[in-house]
């Protein structure tokens, strides 16, 4: 029997080292900075998918000590290199980027990986195998259905994650030495992807027919619970492509790290359909509506690719960008009921929702500072914007309390209300949140999202049920 050291251990690295694919991976960063590349990849798998990655990975830089490795598989690998073992990194990925990974970790003998002419994958990789080690001269850790072809010259397989199906059959035709689970996604992991709680920030397009006093209209209410369901597809779908564009960055943030794309847990591949799945349901919706609300859709569509791909790394754009997209929510919920929103509500929107996008910017700064950086990543601040960056925030913040007391003494409150005065109960209470906001991001206390925190802030609860009772008292 063979000396177990004498046996190289070759590991794959796409789906079995690493939770992801570096060939989606790439052709994606490909994609998010030179988007008209896009038309230059079916010539380039003209020449062979070997090519196309050299061509994509001669272009693309990838960080690879932000990417998403097993952890399990990794120790023990490590621990078979502690016990003297020779380990080899065979895998389909590009030469350049498995080159990088092996550095990285450090553990590494020897590379096996495509070179631009010859695509290590399959029965290709098996017949490199075959003729570096001989059949039956190593083992081989994989993890999908191209693997059986190596395994079946493997002296050993030891599975990662594979399926059920395809670790039955690996059972039945090899010798397995050892299996790695992986728990499957399953519906709540697409629900993640999805980000539903961020449907919460939809309910904007309620506010035209609240502040109409239309609430008891059911057919109205219909409407505008279409829109509700529209614009949140809608969103999910560009929220799924925003985070596959911002895989890295997120990577480097230590609470997206953990989103379905950044962690590994959804396929790359599995996005893109998603996310056009998604956008079509949307639509579809829309054009059982009023002909203006597909064409706000349109715009809010247009205005978060745009984000997505641009402005996001734009200073102050960006947050501009993110006060604009809620008070369009607004615009497209008159739209779909026929009911337009008020200056007043338009002006109010505007500028309370581009102080809290002035949060989110801070608080990802406080993390940058915390860090002792000095830029963040994927962004164009740096942290010696953190001072001005909360001036901005906080004066957005107080323009719009100023807009609500302009709009209490205005004509337009004596036809809605029956006692206006009570109104200005709202104010200290808007005074108290936004100041309340600013001071836990002062504090380190906010997440990256002000909305969302708001929401599961017990005292921002208690002032948003403070300020509709107040209204509902005016009424």
């Amino acid at each position: 029997m063979a000396d177990l050291q004498s046996i190289p251990l070759c590991v794959d690295l796409d789906g079995t080292l690493i939770r992801t694919d570096l060939l989606h991976e790439s052709t994606l960063k490909l994609l998010r900075g030179e988007p008209h590349l896009l038309l230059a990849l079916p010539l380039w798998l003209g020449s062979g998918k070997a090519s196309l990655k050299r061509q994509i990975a001669g272009r693309v830089s990838l960080d690879v000590a932000t990417l998403p490795f097993d952890q399990t598989v990794l120790e023990w690998i490590r621990a078979e290199r502690a016990g003297g073992r020779k380990l080899v990194l065979c895998t389909g990925s590009d030469a350049k980027y498995a080159r990088q990974v092996a550095e990285h970790l450090g553990v590494f003998d020897e590379v096996i990986a495509s070179d631009g002419r010859t695509n290590v994958a399959a029965r290709q990789k098996a017949a490199l195998l075959a003729e570096r080690f001989g059949a039956g001269g190593f083992d081989y850790a994989g993890n999908s259905s191209d693997d059986l072809h190596v395994w079946s010259i493997a002296r050993r397989a030891i599975l990662v994650g594979a399926t059920d199906a395809l670790a039955a059959e690996a059972r039945k035709r090899f010798m397995v030495e050892r299996e790695f689970q992986r728990s499957p996604g399953g519906p709540f992991i697409w629900l993640r992807a999805m980000r539903l709680h961020q449907w919460l920030k939809n309910l904007l397009v309620f506010l035209p027919l609240a502040g109409a006093h239309q609430l008891s209209n059911l057919s109205l209410l219909l409407q505008a619970a279409l829109a509700f369901v529209a614009f949140g597809l809608c969103a999910s779908s560009v929220y799924i492509l925003n985070d596959l564009m911002d895989l890295e960055s997120d990577r480097l943030h230590p609470r997206k790290r953990k989103r379905p794309f950044a962690a590994g847990l959804v396929s790359p591949l599995i996005g893109l359909p998603l996310a056009a799945l998604l956008l079509l349901v949307a639509f579809s919706l829309a054009l059982a509506m009023q002909p203006a609300f597909v064409g706000w859709l349109g715009v809010y569509l247009a205005l978060t690719l745009a984000y997505t791909f641009f402005l996001k790394r734009r200073v102050l754009v960006d947050c501009l960008t993110l006060g604009g997209l809620y008070t369009l929510r607004i615009v497209a919920g008159g739209a779909a009921v026929g009911v337009p929103p008020s200056f007043w509500l338009l002006a109010f929107s505007l500028f309370l929702f581009l102080s809290l996008a002035f949060v989110k910017r801070y608080s990802e700064l406080m993390l940058v500072a915390k860090a002792a950086e000095l830029q963040a990543h994927g962004r164009g601040y740096q942290a010696g914007d953190l001072s001005i960056v909360q001036a901005m925030g906080v004066a957005s913040g107080f323009t719009a309390v100023m807009l609500m007391a302009l709009y209490i003494n205005g004509d337009t409150v004596l036809r809605l209300y029956s006692r206006p005065e009570v109104l200005w109960l709202t104010i200290p209470i808007l005074l108290y949140w936004v100041s309340r906001m600013w001071m836990q991001a002062h504090r380190g206390n906010l997440d990256d999202d002000p909305v969302i925190f708001a929401l599961r802030d017990r005292y921002s609860l208690a002032s948003g049920a403070l300020f509709v009772a107040v209204l509902w008292a005016a009424t």
